[in-house]
Parts: structure tokens; sequence; C-alpha cells
């Protein structure tokens, strides 16, 4: 079969009838406006953000696949689709006159009762329940909507979730949960209980091991860094797994290019393990399901998607971003970000819900920019999708879903306070987050991701009993593990690099499964890191006498890493290439000491990953890069 009629044939199998008519009319209308206007520039641009193709297109399985058969390629903005003056008008024909004869048999009376059904469209309800008058925009709204319950659907496949529960490390986060949660309930803390904790330990694990954000990729030939270079051509593997988009990454040195595609299936997600907040989301919502959380995947129409996960502790949906390791803090986008929400819909395998009202703490002025759809007609379509989906379910799933609607519904009516200082956007490129203007309100450095200003920064360590009686406080960190071992303590654990540091900015601990390496490093597109541990004898009549250190680090192009020792009277500057092995300082009794590292330089997009800490091979679970050893008198 060639292209042509490959991609047209998916277009009229994996949507229904409806859905086909209206995607394939716009794409006609398309085509149509070049060939009787071939010289016309305006005709030869479409705004990816137009209100036809947001609707229409991206939400219809193989509609975009059309355009780029047809030979649109994405510029370079990132907003529109261009067909250059260059290029064949024979495919855009093609695709064109495929259409036109699907449209024909389709609308001929004998085929009238037939409704090309796709594997997934059997299993979901009339999407289209409000059959009196509708908008255009209502039309498209719903088609949305669609898409939505399509995509959750995949995530219910067991072999899919198996899939996934082989990616994650369930029995590691199952036991630094169970430990967090003991924790918090022998501090009396915790009104969570302990998937709660299994739910922030994956958020955190998705977001600094085991998924990566894509500005753009590393040259596939030389690794050398690269740029946007419009749009490839999708193969039929693509296609498969629904990449109806893929990006050309030119590579700056040997100017080949790189492809991107840009998958919509959480399955493949799970192996290419990169992408931007659509791509995180869809594989993100996956691995909860996979783990038995129960996870709604969240559409903004103001460009963004995340997750919802419902809490039994809290009996109550939490919002929850793993492009920002950020959970139950629903104002981020309007308060943090800047963004003037309109929409956000729900939707799960066993139902679908407006939940705009939990993002927003002006209601009133959203209801204003909600201009897409006439607000009762929403009301009717949501809760008559909700009301098919739950339909199916037995009486006692029914009458818990019931209440939790209600629930939810009373929750809405509560704006929320504005009051919390939220972060803008940490994802992405600066230049790209100014443009979209999701930097907030602080400045490029205040939005870097910081994972200490969320954790235990502030930690101190203070001699124990057993070592003031030995007058030896001895600590080891091993990278692999992310675990710190107290050797002069009983050999006491503690679990996350972050959880002995004193304060820090812009570290993360990054796992490169690739190449089986853990190590810190600067989060990514901040110009400078810094890490402090802090030891403290005030309130013993001990001192620090001698303080055996090693702390090895690696660096690429002209990455540094600066270390500072300081007592009380006296501070030490040793060159990082002097602490690969054992350096030994003299403290001359002081109370207090703080070792600081400063992570500075590196070159082009990568320059995060040119300064590392304890680098290590994630088999090295008996070495330790980082030893603290103070004899104290």
């Amino acid at each position: 079969m060639e292209p042509t009629d490959d991609i047209v044939s998916t277009l009229v199998k994996e949507n229904s009838k409806e859905d086909f008519l209206s995607a394939s009319g716009i794409l006609i209308k398309f085509a149509d406006n070049i060939l009787t206007n071939p010289h016309e520039p305006k005709y030869r641009k479409i705004r990816i953000g137009n209100p036809a193709v947001q609707s229409k297109l991206l939400n219809f399985v193989g509609a975009m696949e059309c355009l780029f058969i047809m030979g649109f390629e994405e510029a370079e903005d990132g907003e529109h689709l261009t067909l250059s003056d260059d290029k064949s008008l024979q495919p855009l024909r093609n695709v064109r006159d495929g259409l036109m004869r699907e449209q024909t048999k389709i609308q001929t009376p004998q085929q009238h009762q037939e409704i090309p059904q796709g594997a997934r469209q059997r299993l979901l309800p009339n999407l289209s329940p409000a059959r009196s008058f509708q908008m255009p925009s209502e039309t498209n709204f719903a088609a949305r909507i669609g898409d939505g319950m399509r995509r959750v659907l995949r995530y219910e496949d067991p072999n899919v979730q198996e899939k996934a529960r082989q990616a994650i490390p369930v029995d590691k986060l199952l036991s630094e949960a169970e430990s967090s949660f003991k924790a918090a309930q022998a501090k009396g803390e915790s009104t969570s209980d302990q998937r709660d904790f299994l739910l922030l330990g994956l958020l955190k694990w998705f977001k600094f091991t085991f998924f990566k954000w894509v500005d753009t990729l590393p040259c596939s030939q030389c690794g050398g860094a690269t740029q946007h270079n419009g749009s490839l051509q999708p193969t039929t593997e693509d296609l498969r797994w629904g990449a109806g988009r893929v990006e050309a990454h030119m590579c700056k040195v040997c100017h080949i290019n790189t492809r991107f595609p840009r998958y919509t299936n959480a399955e493949k997600l799970l192996e290419t393990r990169r992408g931007r907040c659509g791509e995180w989301a869809d594989c993100f919502t996956l691995c909860c399901r996979a783990l038995g959380f129960e996870a709604r995947f969240v559409m903004d129409w103001t460009d963004h998607v995340w997750t919802e996960v419902y809490s039994n502790s809290k009996s109550r949906w939490l919002h929850c971003d793993p492009c920002e390791n950020i959970c139950d803090k629903p104002l981020l986008y309007e308060s943090g970000w800047g963004k003037k929400l309109t929409y956000a819909i729900a939707v799960s395998k066993d139902e679908v819900q407006d939940v705009s009202w939990r993002y927003s703490a002006n209601h009133r002025e959203m209801l204003s920019r909600r201009t897409l759809c006439r607000e009762p007609w929403l009301r009717r379509t949501i809760h008559s999708l909700w009301r098919k989906q739950i339909a199916t379910l037995p009486q006692e799933r029914q009458k818990e879903l019931w209440t939790r609607l209600l629930c939810e519904l009373s929750d809405f009516i509560c704006v929320k306070s504005s009051d919390e200082n939220l972060p803008g956007r940490s994802t992405g490129s600066l230049a790209w987050r100014q443009a979209r203007g999701e930097l907030g309100h602080g400045t490029a450095a205040q939005v870097s991701a910081d994972v200490c200003a969320s954790n235990n920064a502030g930690f101190v360590f203070t001699p124990t009993e057993r070592e003031r009686e030995s007058e030896i406080m001895h600590v080891v960190y091993n990278c692999s593990t992310d675990r710190y071992l107290r050797k002069s303590s009983a050999d006491e654990i503690l679990s996350g690099w972050e959880k002995c540091v004193f304060g820090c900015k812009h570290v993360f601990r990054k796992e490169e499964l690739d190449w089986k390496m853990a190590y810190l490093a600067r989060t990514e597109g901040s110009s400078e890191a810094e890490i402090t541990w802090k030891f403290d004898l005030n309130g013993t009549d001990l001192r620090i006498g001698k303080m055996e250190l090693k702390a090895q680090t690696t660096v690429f192009e002209n990455g540094k890493v600066s270390w500072k020792i300081c007592g009380e009277d006296a501070c030490f500057t040793p060159a990082a290439a002097s602490l690969q092995d054992f350096m030994t300082f003299d403290l001359k009794g002081s109370k207090m000491l703080t070792v600081t590292a400063v992570l500075q330089h590196g070159k082009g997009g990568n320059a995060w990953q040119h300064t590392q800490l304890f680098r290590q091979a994630l088999s090295e679970t008996d070495s330790y890069p980082f030893y603290i050893k103070l004899m104290l008198n």
C-alpha cells in the first residue's frame, strides 16, 4: 500500500464516520486553497494553534499525518506548518483525491449503516451526546474529549502495565515509601497513608531518573549540539506508535538530521523515555495505573497536560505534574506559571470530568475566557459522557463514583487561596519558557528546579552517644544506591542524597540508564549549583581535631568543581583533583564544620552534565566516592 493510501485508510478506520468527515473536510479545504492559488504564500502556512487544527486535526488519528504526507513541515518557530515553494504538489493532490473518494463511499446511501470502527472506537460511548444544535466549536470540543478517552484506554492493557512495572523499581519505591510513612508517623506529622508516599516516590523517580526532557536531541552521529530544522516525513513505524510529527534536529557540526518522532503511545514511551509535557504525562499516567493507582489524564486547553491521582487517605484527587516533580499544588499553573487557564478536562477509564475549577483561584475571570462552548452544553455533555462511562460498572463501584462526584463538585465551589508562593515553570529551555510566558514572577535562577527547596535541606550532623564515646564521626555516601552510611553510629543508613544536606541550590541526582551510571549534577538550565554538608559539636565538650575527606568528581569540557572546607577560624579551598583520594585537614579544635561544593561552567545545552559529583556505576554498591571522617577530642 502506498503511504498516501495507508494514511487515508488510517484516518477512515481509526475514527468514527462523523470524525472522519470533519477532519477530511478541513484537509481538503487546505489542499484546494493551495491547488487553486499555488503562488499565494498565505495558503502554504498553517498555524498549529488555529482552532480548526486544534480541534479537527490534532484530535483525530491520522489527520496530522495527512498534512505531513502532503508535504507540510514544522516551521522553525514551532508554531506553524509550512509547505515550501519547491515541494511538488502531487502528494498533496493524491491525499486530497484519496480523502474525497472515501467521503463519497461514506456518504452513499448503501454505506450509511456501516461506520468504520477501529479497535479503540469499539470500546467508546457515543461522543456526541447532545444531538440538538451544536456550535462548530462544541463539536470540536467533544472530539478532543473523545481523543482523550481513547488515549486512557491504552493504559488498561495488562501486558502494557506489566511492561511498565518491569521498568519501575517497585521494590525500592515500596521500601522507601514504608520508611517515609513510618518516619512521618513517629513525628506525628502525617495525614497520608503509605500509598501517598509511594506516589511521591514514583513522581520523584520518574522526574529525576527515568524520563528526560527534550529541547533538542544530541546528534546521533557525533553527539554534538543540534538545532530545530523543520520536520521529516513519518515512517510507517512512526505512525504505528502515533508519531504523526517527526522533528528534525540538525547537528551544528556535521549537519546531519537526528529524527525525533513525537510518540503519543505510552507503551513506546517506556522505551524512548524522553519528550516534552505530552510524552511525560502520557507515560507517567501509565506508570500510575501499573502500580494500581486510580489516575486521570488531564488535558488543558492552554497547551499543557498532567495527571491526577486519587488518594484514598485524603478522599480526593491529587494534582501531579511529572515534569516538575510537584504534587497537590493545583494553583501552580495560574499562580506560579502565570497561565490564563480556560478548560481542564480529566479523563480515565471510568469517567470524565471538567476539573478546571480546581486549578484557578479566580473562577469569574476564568469563566470570562471560556468561549469555545456554552456552559450548559458543556455541563450536559460532560455529565452524559460520565453517566455512560459508569453505566457498565458494578453497582458498588457506581455508588462510590457518585459519592466522589458529589464531593468533587462541592470542592469546586470553594475558591482556593492563591497566597502560596509557587514557582514558574522549570522544564524546557529558558528561551522556550520565556516565549510561552511561563517563567512566572521570578527570575530565571529562581525558577530553575531546586530539589532541596522542597526536601530536607537544613540537616546538621550532631554526634550521637556512640560517636561521643568513640570520639569519631564517620559518614560515607554511595551514589549508586543513593544512601549515606553513618559508620560511626552502628552503620546507620539514611536513604536519599538530600536527606543529609544542610543547604543546596540547583542540584539533583541523575541516573543514566543507558550508561548505567549515577551522579549528582546541576539541574538542567542552571549556570551554577551549590551543595553543603554541616557538622556541629555545640552542646558537647568535644571539638574537631583532624578531618579525612575524599570527594570524587568528574568534569567535562570546561566544567569546574570547587570545594571549600570551613571551620570556625579558617577555610580551606583544596583543588578538586586533590580530593580524588584521601586528604587530611587540621581543624584546630573547631566546634563546627561545613563542606561545600560549587559546580560551574560547561559548554552548550548539556553544560549541566559537565560537572558531576560522586559519579559511579550503578553496580558499585560497596564503594564510597564521598567520605568524611572527623577525629574528635
